[in-house]
């Protein structure tokens, strides 16, 4: 294959950079390039107006939401288009982190199943940043089934059609800085748990719902749990239809799985760099042969990781749904992740155990170890990713689910309400 740009390619690619070289907001370089992992690393500023102001701007230029179409406030770019574009931003990047969900999760969910009135209101706003989504999936009770959720969702007793939703969700990325969210409730549990689910939007703003951050080890705050107490949505709001709502979270989830996996660093970069410099017994770690056998192959699975998202971008040009086998990319990259932070940490030696900016690095690796337990969680846990990739990618058989015909109420439960 002839990676070298094509000349159309390398016209984008001088257009791009000419437009950051004006544009880009040069004085947050040095903080970005130092962030740890998990966060946006600016401190001389609101990070969140730091965020909207360039997202603004990009979508303003046609730069916001690369994958998306231009009729929705996205920049219709070609898969290798938006390659160019990831790699010109670079550090810059990171700003975006504020608008992953609602741009890589969301959005697409709403593409795919809202009318377009719908579309053409909702996510433009959501491409210039002027607003942020989260979803609201997970719940205390059903782990990482989420199918067993237990969030319920009622028509209104006044015949109005609209709907009354009480519940909990919890881990809720970004719930604190969100103005919509997507929302998955139970609305039949006659049925078996998969086929008795609606999907909803709603502002998190709506009379009755709280947020309520979670005090996470690394000392920040990214997910929340959300209550619903007689939360009143309009049926406008309910993406596909009564029951259909499994079937719209997984169009959610196929995307999650692509965003968080093509999107997660690993680290390697920064550990190549940190191995160039940092000494054992007197000499470059990188001239130790242990540790060039461990860089080799965590660079082996950061190429594997690359080109499986290329793979996937290729398919998203075309019309194509992301599917399961997107759940490879998140699940290599985030115990790569965990497993190269360890290693950093051990080649510190005892000024791994300090952390924070003053420590080795700037304390990337801690924060990266730190944060590696969720990534592990989040978007699908690893072993339900490697359920998905041995029954709907490799065709091997599917575990014995017990409860796959039972209506939803009685499937038995311990300390729960059916």
């Amino acid at each position: 294959m002839n990676f070298d740009d094509t000349p159309a390619e390398a016209a984008f690619r001088t257009k791009v950079r000419t437009w950051l070289d004006a544009n880009a907001p040069r004085h947050l370089e040095p903080e970005l390039r130092k962030a740890g992992f998990a966060s946006m690393g600016v401190t001389s500023e609101d990070p969140l107006a730091a965020s909207k102001a360039w997202q603004r701007k990009k979508y303003e230029a046609g730069y916001a939401c690369p994958h998306w179409p231009k009729d929705y406030g996205g920049g219709g770019f070609t898969p290798i288009e938006r390659v160019i574009w990831g790699q010109e931003e670079g550090p810059y990047g990171a700003l975006g982190g504020l608008f992953t969900i609602g741009h890589g999760m969301c959005g697409p969910t709403v593409m795919a199943w809202a009318d377009e009135e719908t579309k053409r209101r909702m996510l433009p706003p959501l491409a210039s940043g002027e607003q942020v989504w989260c979803q609201l999936f997970s719940e205390p009770a059903g782990g990482s089934d989420l199918a067993g959720l237990r969030t319920r969702a009622e028509k209104a007793a006044d015949g109005s059609g609209d709907w009354i939703v009480n519940g909990q969700k919890i881990w809720t990325s970004g719930a604190q800085n969100s103005d919509w969210g997507l929302l998955i409730t139970r609305t039949d549990p006659s049925v078996a748990k998969h086929k008795g689910l609606t999907m909803f939007y709603l502002s998190m703003r709506t009379p009755g719902v709280e947020i309520r951050p979670i005090k996470q080890v690394n000392g920040q705050s990214g997910f929340n749990e959300v209550y619903f107490t007689d939360v009143r949505i309009p049926d406008s709001q309910r993406l596909g239809a009564v029951g259909q709502g499994w079937q719209v979270s997984l169009t959610t989830l196929m995307n999650e799985r692509l965003s968080i996996g093509s999107g997660m660093p690993t680290g390697f970069n920064e550990l190549f760099d940190y191995c160039l410099n940092a000494e054992i017994d007197g000499a470059p770690a990188v001239e130790d042969s242990s540790v060039r056998s461990r860089l080799a192959s965590y660079a082996v699975r950061a190429s594997g990781l690359k080109y499986t998202g290329m793979r996937a971008i290729t398919a998203l040009s075309k019309g194509e749904t992301p599917g399961p086998e997107n759940s490879i990319g998140k699940l290599v990259a985030g115990a790569m992740m965990q497993d190269l932070s360890m290693f950093a940490l051990d080649l510190q030696g005892q000024a791994g155990l300090m952390s924070g900016p003053d420590s080795e690095v700037g304390g990337r690796f801690q924060a990266m170890l730190l944060r590696s337990p969720a990534t592990r969680i989040e978007g699908g846990s690893d072993e339900i990713l490697r359920n998905i990739i041995a029954e709907r990618v490799l065709g091997l058989p599917g575990d014995i689910r017990v409860d796959k015909d039972v209506a939803f109420r009685d499937i038995p439960t311990r300390g729960a309400a059916k």
